[in-house]
């Protein structure tokens, strides 16, 4: 007997589990539309233009390969936190930044970061959510509840939302979806994200944005515009970004943390408590990846590259969305709520059973909560996927 002795198995990922099952998978016709990664026309990942100029930008100097610091590449996350305040020098300026990894390293960041500050507090995800959001926030130790977000009949419970937020006690951690929400799809309009942030500084509640799709729903200022409205009423703020998907750097692993302050004083000592948390989670931060990423953001002309082609991505899924609700229509159930939500993602309605047997009989791979990856539907697979759908309802 032995301290391993006892260990049972731990079930796998609901995301990247169904990918293992697709892999192992021998049918040839099959189709994966668990996994969150945008697929272009062909159904292969892209790299994109911009990423292939600033690498070679980037390689045509090479340095050599030291530790970066602990806090990441400055020019990154100087990059980073002008682009999530849409340049406002006076947000920039009591704000810090610091590189992480990826969306999900750049949340565990401040989940550990917010566990050192306020021990005690909940933290509120909506319903449903991204599924590491509450395995992440609980594994540092907090208590995770849930506010309305979604109702099957509705689409957003937008009453549901604001009747949960204003129950909530002082000091609670908000998860909020920055846009293009995963993975329903349906996002706040202008007008319900002032409301929330009305509640938010009302109830004292501690925002943290998970914004790991901006480019994909309007635009890059556009999608950024929850974060810039709430940094209006004061409050104290975190926000996480990502470039897997807006610049297809899904496996180096670039992201960030920027976390709002009162002045630059403040900015100064949050930092010092970031910088320890990073410490003792990995010490620094890889520099390949943020140095491409810094590239793109900082030079005129790979920005300007950088933002076509986001905005190709953003209309091949919105063409997708389009095609799917156009080739399911005349069906038992209506799917043209498809086209209203915004994103990578899709919340079908369908039930666990029912994907179930879209994987088993058709070899069309969907998450059980129902979410597809309109990313992943193109002209040679759209079919396969409308019949699978069509024979489950």
């Amino acid at each position: 007997m032995t301290i391993f002795t006892d260990v049972e198995m731990s079930p796998k990922d609901p995301i990247l589990g169904m990918t293992e099952a697709f892999v192992s998978d021998s049918r040839t016709e099959k189709v994966n539309l668990g996994v969150g990664v945008y697929l272009n026309a062909q159904g292969k990942v892209p790299i994109l233009d911009c990423v292939r100029q600033g690498t070679q930008r980037y390689l045509s100097d090479l340095k050599p390969c030291s530790y970066q610091p602990i806090d990441g590449l400055a020019a990154y996350n100087a990059a980073v936190r002008a682009l999530v305040f849409n340049r406002n020098d006076d947000l920039m300026a009591r704000a810090v930044t610091v590189q992480g990894l990826g969306g999900t390293g750049s949340l565990r960041v401040g989940a550990q970061f917010l566990k050192q500050l306020n021990p005690d507090a909940k933290v509120l995800i909506s319903t449903p959510s991204w599924e590491n959001h509450e395995a992440l926030f609980a594994r540092t130790g907090f208590t995770v509840e849930s506010y309305r977000y979604y109702d099957a009949n509705v689409g957003l419970d937008f009453a549901g939302m604001l009747e949960d937020l204003n129950a909530a006690d002082p000091g609670t951690i908000l998860i909020l979806h920055a846009r293009c929400h995963n993975p329903t799809g349906y996002d706040l309009t202008a007008e319900q994200w002032v409301q929330v942030a009305e509640v938010v500084k009302e109830r004292e509640l501690v925002p943290f944005f998970d914004m790991a799709y901006q480019g994909f729903g309007t635009g890059i200022e556009a999608d950024g515009f929850a974060v810039t409205e709430f940094a209006k009423y004061d409050v104290p703020m975190l926000v996480a970004t990502s470039f897997s998907k807006s610049m297809s750097l899904y496996g180096e692993r670039v992201g960030g943390l920027t976390v709002l302050g009162n002045d630059a004083d403040e900015a100064a000592r949050l930092l010092s408590v970031l910088k320890v948390c990073i410490r003792t989670l990995y010490s620094n931060p890889p520099s390949y990846g943020a140095n491409i990423a810094a590239q793109v953001l900082s030079d005129p002309s790979l920005r300007q590259l950088w933002e076509a082609e986001l905005y190709q991505m953003r209309d091949r899924i919105k063409a997708a969305r389009g095609d799917l609700a156009a080739k399911l229509s005349g069906l038992p159930k209506d799917f043209s709520f498809v086209t209203e939500q915004a994103g990578l993602f899709s919340y079908t309605g369908l039930n666990p059973d029912q994907m179930r047997a879209m994987r088993e009989n058709h070899a069309v791979y969907g998450l059980d909560s129902g979410r597809i990856c309109v990313a992943a539907i193109n002209d040679d697979n759209i079919d396969r996927v409308v019949a699978a759908i069509a024979s489950v309802l």
